[in-house]
């Protein structure tokens, strides 16, 4: 695959001044960094820092700025109480579509009794498309409604509007997506692309323009409604930061509110939160809706999952309006169910992506688009946007799974509208999604070839298509040649853009609070990316994620401890996605977003990209050290420590490991400190697994009835055993009644003697003794393996 270029964020350097009243914010911290960045996204007089970072200095806009258009919905609305008219909302499958609904649906059922005079439908992300369709208007037109309201979707239906007009049922659009060249025939249309790009309102999300509806009807009836507001702004906030719009204007302001909201709520205890469903969903994650990236990471994957597995994401609706918290708590694990299998699908898809993308030429391609009979359209969209960013090119991935409803999978802002109709005889589709880069307009490109597809729809950067099969290979070759021809002599690379350079020594609470200025972030105020140079990594580890049942899922995570010469403490971080194996012997460069784990209580950062340095000392320079006249590893196991032949002394290797992984971690610090590597263990003398259980068992007792804490590192110590095993030792342990819970660095055990065993307490036992087991085989290995096979194995990474 093409090397990705890394460029750094020209900064120019903010004035004294701008710098102390940043300070202000921050005052832990000298503000340097957050004025760079703020300064550099053009945040640059006193005014626009206060409104952009406290709420309270931001004057929000008034609904009624939408003019004539939102007088026109709050009167047909008004008219519909007046005669008791019965209203549907027509929402959308992804998470701004979901939040969208459910903020109609809390706000409108405060004028309109919900389930009688108000009714909500989502469509079937795997059997119909997004946008209003005729089947289910007359659905609707069944129940008796005379007044659909839309949200996050609508715009550029323009027949399905004639046709419920037909049937009698008044339309009100409101959405934010693309308009069609004429107003559609609607009652209302609330859409922030008919206002000025400058417009403080003009980048609103689907969630924020149904609010704003709310917000209009508040003001014009402000004596009907019994809750406040502000309870709808959570909701507003998952919606915007999961959409992924400009958090600028109303949006920033909007955003603000909704996440002290949902930290508010959170705080309470379960059975008080106003939405448990939302409360429920962030326990499942590990989250606790204090910071943007619990929405971004947690909240809008999850929303989005359940149409992309199951297709019906109806019941995200009540997950997130309900009170009944025991009828939540099965909603969201539903909800984590389907994530945790879209985390698996989209694992699949990935590895037969990147099967298929070895057999293309780069060199030659300037659109990337893959066709395959069984993969699921639901992650097509999620795939192509990695394969976007690690090739900086367009990419379409297509799927011929299934026949009949159109399947285009639909991403996150994309709205498909149709092109040409396919008789019955028509032949079968290919459905996916295409996302793009910052450089290409997706949306001209594919809609220029639009006489070759029979459903399109999106923005410049992500699209949902549909074509007939016989088609693709006329269509890869057009859009190719297009592309081509538009970019003349400019060649498409894939790029990494860092803000700042930082050093290992100035990651922790002091940046991190500084930097948290910014939030939330999103498109145009991206999470500050940072760059580390000469840096290295040790005791990384991998494992497979798990399901809120203990199930494993395919999709893998690595944790690391990051090195530089800033400092002599190491700091965490994580890989998502990536095996520990891919990090890079030796030094090298990384590009990194600073984090807190809330679930950890911990600061870390989340890796985005790595690379060699250029100045690494890798494995493949280390020829001249293996000779006999200055060896690179000594062998130090059967006698005491003779003098070191060069005049560094040798970093000593006490500790057996347990594999090649283990000794490569410390032959990359030996290389970073320039010294050779002693390796200077003696031959272990093992408990038999058993005993170890059972000491961990007595250990665990005698500090459940003392009541002291211990250290991770202490119980390593005394029961010789690795991190891996004692997680697995841990865990078998709350099967015998244990509970084990961290404070700080300690951990503290109580135990239940009145708890009932749990069945799958043996089996959990059973894999604590398999994995001592086989520590115990691979460092009886490695205490007699000849030296020359230890230089050989190294020497050939």
């Amino acid at each position: 695959m093409q090397e990705q270029q890394w460029t750094i964020a020209t900064t120019e350097q903010p004035p004294d001044w701008f710098i102390q009243t940043v300070k202000e914010y921050t005052p832990l911290s000298s503000g340097l960094y957050a004025a760079q960045l703020l300064w550099q996204r053009g945040i640059k007089d006193s005014q626009q820092l206060a409104a952009f970072i406290n709420y309270k200095a931001y004057q929000p806009t008034s609904p009624f700025e939408f003019g004539q258009e939102m007088h026109l919905a709050v009167e047909r609305l008004r008219k519909a109480r007046n005669f008791g008219e019965k209203i549907a909302i027509w929402g959308d499958f992804d998470a701004d579509g979901i939040t969208s609904t459910a903020v109609l649906w809390d706000g409108l059922g405060q004028f309109f009794s919900q389930n009688t005079q108000l009714v909500y439908y989502i469509p079937n992300r795997l059997t119909e498309s997004h946008g209003l369709n005729n089947q289910g208007i007359d659905n609707l037109a069944k129940q008796g409604c005379q007044l659909i309201v839309t949200c996050d979707t609508g715009s550029t239906n323009i027949n399905e509007i004639i046709y419920a007009k037909q049937l009698g049922i008044d339309v009100i659009v409101t959405d934010h997506h693309t308009l069609p060249e004429e107003r559609p025939p609607v009652t209302a249309i609330i859409n922030p692309r008919y206002l000025p790009k400058e417009h403080q309102l003009f980048h609103l999300s689907g969630v924020a323009v149904a609010y704003k509806l709310v917000e209009a009807l508040y003001q014009t009836l402000p004596d009907v409604p019994q809750e406040p507001l502000e309870n709808l702004l959570d909701l507003v906030a998952v919606g915007l930061i999961a959409d992924l719009v400009k958090l600028s204007g109303d949006c920033r302001y909007l955003a603000q509110l909704g996440i002290q909201r949902l930290q508010e709520d959170f705080k309470q205890p379960a059975t008080a939160r106003r939405r448990p469903g939302v409360g429920r969903l962030l326990e499942l994650c590990q989250k606790s809706g204090d910071r943007p990236t619990d929405i971004s990471f947690g909240l809008g994957p999850r929303i989005n999952a359940v149409s992309r597995i199951q297709g019906d994401a109806g019941f995200c609706v009540e997950l997130l309006t309900s009170r009944d918290a025991k009828r939540c708590n099965e909603l969201a694990e539903v909800t984590e169910l389907a994530n945790t299998r879209r985390k698996s699908l989209q694992k699949d898809v990935q590895a037969q992506v990147a099967q298929k993308l070895s057999q293309l030429d780069l060199s030659t391609t300037s659109v990337i688009v893959l066709v395959d009979a069984q993969w699921p359209a639901g992650v097509l969209g999620l795939v192509a946007g990695q394969v976007a960013q690690q090739t900086g090119r367009p990419t379409i991935l297509l799927s011929t799974e299934g026949v009949g409803g159109d399947r285009g999978d639909g991403g996150v802002e994309e709205k498909i509208a149709p092109l040409s109709p396919l008789s019955p005889s028509s032949p079968s589709l290919a459905r996916g999604s295409a996302r793009s880069i910052n450089s290409v307009d997706l949306y001209q490109l594919v809609k220029d070839q639009a006489h070759l597809l029979h459903r399109f729809g999106g923005h410049p950067f992500a699209a949902g298509l549909s074509l007939p099969i016989e088609n693709i290979p006329l269509f890869t070759e057009a859009i190719n040649q297009q592309l081509r021809q538009s970019l003349g002599s400019t060649t498409l690379m894939p790029t990494m853009q860092a803000d700042l350079t930082v050093t290992v020594g100035d990651l922790g609470k002091e940046l991190f609070l500084e930097l948290k200025l910014l939030e939330p972030c999103g498109m145009g105020n991206p999470v500050p990316k940072l760059l580390i140079q000469n840096c290295w990594f040790e005791n990384a580890w991998h494992r497979n994620q798990q399901d809120w049942q203990g199930k494993k899922v395919q999709y893998i995570k690595t944790e690391f401890d990051i090195r530089d010469d800033s400092t002599k403490s190491p700091f965490p971080g994580v890989w998502w996605g990536h095996y520990k194996d891919e990090l890079p012997i030796g030094k090298c460069d990384c590009i990194a977003e600073l984090d807190y784990n809330s679930f950890k209580k911990r600061y870390e950062i989340r890796l985005i990209a790595v690379r060699p340095s250029m100045n690494s000392v890798g494995v493949q320079s280390l020829a001249p050290f293996l000779n006999h006249h200055s060896p690179l590893i000594l062998d130090w196991r059967n006698f005491p420590t003779p003098n070191s032949p060069l005049p560094t002394f040798p970093l000593i290797l006490e500790d057996c490991p347990t594999s090649w992984d283990d000794l490569r971690g410390w032959l990359r610090r030996s290389l970073h400190n320039q010294q050779q590597l002693a390796i200077a263990w003696s031959k272990p003398n093992h408990q038999p697994p058993k005993e170890i259980w059972r000491t961990l068992v007595g250990i665990a007792k005698y500090l459940s009835r003392t009541n002291q804490l211990v250290t991770r590192v202490q119980l390593l110590e005394k029961l010789g055993i690795t991190d891996q095993a004692l997680l697995l030792g841990i865990r078998a342990l709350k099967y015998w009644g244990f509970t084990v819970k961290r404070q700080d660095r300690y951990l503290q055990f109580t135990w239940d003697h009145t708890a009932v065993f749990e069945t799958n307490g043996e089996a959990a036992v059973g894999q604590f003794l398999a994995a001592v087991s086989e520590e115990q085989f691979q460092q009886n290995y490695f205490a007699e393996v000849p030296l020359s096979t230890i230089v050989a194995m190294i020497n050939s990474q």
